[in-house]
């Protein structure tokens, strides 16, 4: 029987074919050999739909080189594309367009606020959810800051922190209020104080040409003044069953109103933060545990509203008495958390879990349907 093979499907960063997550890719080629699985990276571009073959990235562990082989098309498709603004990003659509037939280990989700709503359709979701109002006018951002005096105004499409303002209604009687955040190019954008009618009108700027939301500030500051979070990986195994694979703190760089590690944060061990953040071990461990549970749920949630997938991050805000929001659920994680807290094996097994995954998708898909009875 052929060696399975699974194709890495990814997007250039630029024109020049710069490839994002290399040295991930390479591990899991590496990964992938041990465990009997081909593994090779693509991106559209590299499909020549003609011939039906892929000009596809390989590396050779032997060699440690990439180079580039003309391959058929895999199994089994491992979808890493996030959304750009790009001529690229706009092949991808059509790549999935056309291929849609083939076997894809994981599908998109949608946008933020239509993650939000179809949480919000279930009970069991809604409490861990911030409220939040998809941004259409000031009265919008005026609603929020009446009943929030901390906001969050973010894109719908925004990854890594990029285009988020987070606002702070300083003392009653003032009018007056904080704001600060990152541009579309992670640039942090210092503290500034602002009157009601300033604010609405940096909002209505902000937003112009773009969709946004505005949602409530959960408390995630630290005694030493840096914002907080946490990050949840659930993946599903070799036998294709949701688990927890891990879950780390991350903690905002100075001046940050984000915890990202592209922008300057740092990776904690998630039991350390918790501990110290809910004042016992006790605590935490409840909270990892809750947690846990909200995750692996909301991945088999989401996987029967939008259809397959493979893994998830959940960005979560855990406040001061171990309550839990979701923040952002993203389907294309980034891994590089763990290996920063220095948490090797869990960082591993974070690279090797969507391969036995392949594997048994792969397995399942060549068994033979089960003989079926002969009637009485």
């Amino acid at each position: 029987m052929p060696e399975p093979v699974l194709g890495i499907l990814t997007l250039y960063l630029n024109d020049a074919k710069q490839l994002e997550e290399r040295s991930v890719y390479r591990r899991m080629i590496i990964e992938g050999r041990k465990l009997g699985l081909d593994v090779f990276v693509f991106t559209p571009m590299d499909v020549n739909a003609a011939k039906e073959q892929i000009h596809a990235m390989v590396f050779d562990p032997a060699s440690g080189k990439w180079s580039r082989k003309w391959r058929s098309f895999p199994h089994m498709i491992y979808d890493r594309c996030r959304i750009q603004r790009s001529s690229r990003f706009e092949q991808l659509l059509r790549f999935r367009s056309r291929y849609n037939h083939l076997t894809f280990l994981n599908r998109p989700l949608r946008n933020k606020w239509t993650i939000h709503q179809t949480f919000s359709q279930k009970t069991r979701f809604r409490q861990h959810m911030p409220e939040t109002l998809l941004y259409q006018s000031s009265s919008d951002l005026l609603r929020m800051l009446k009943t929030s005096p901390v906001v969050y105004v973010k894109p719908v499409n925004g990854t890594g922190g990029r285009g988020i303002l987070r606002i702070e209604r300083l003392k009653e009687g003032q009018s007056l209020y904080d704001i600060q955040g990152r541009r579309q190019n992670r640039q942090i954008i210092s503290p500034r104080k602002v009157t009601l009618s300033k604010l609405e009108a940096i909002i209505r700027q902000w937003c112009a040409g773009g969709r946004f939301l505005v949602q409530q500030g959960i408390p995630l500051r630290l005694p030493g003044g840096r914002f907080h979070d946490y990050r949840m990986l659930v993946q599903k195994n070799g036998q294709g069953v949701w688990e927890l694979t891990g879950m780390a703190g991350r903690v905002g760089a100075a001046r940050s109103v984000t915890s990202n590690l592209h922008g300057g944060g740092h990776a904690v061990r998630a039991e350390v933060l918790l501990k110290e953040w809910l004042g016992s071990q006790e605590k935490a461990d409840k909270a990892m545990k809750s947690a846990e549970k909200l995750g692996l749920e909301a991945a088999v949630f989401l996987e029967e509203s939008f259809g397959t997938l493979c893994e998830l991050a959940l960005d979560l805000a855990i406040d001061r008495q171990g309550r839990i929001f979701v923040l952002e659920v993203n389907p294309k994680p980034a891994r590089e958390v763990f290996a920063r807290t220095g948490d090797a094996a869990t960082y591993r097994t974070a690279l090797i879990r969507p391969l036995e995954y392949a594997l048994w998708v792969h397995k399942s898909k060549s068994a033979p349907a089960p003989a079926k009875a002969a009637e009485e």
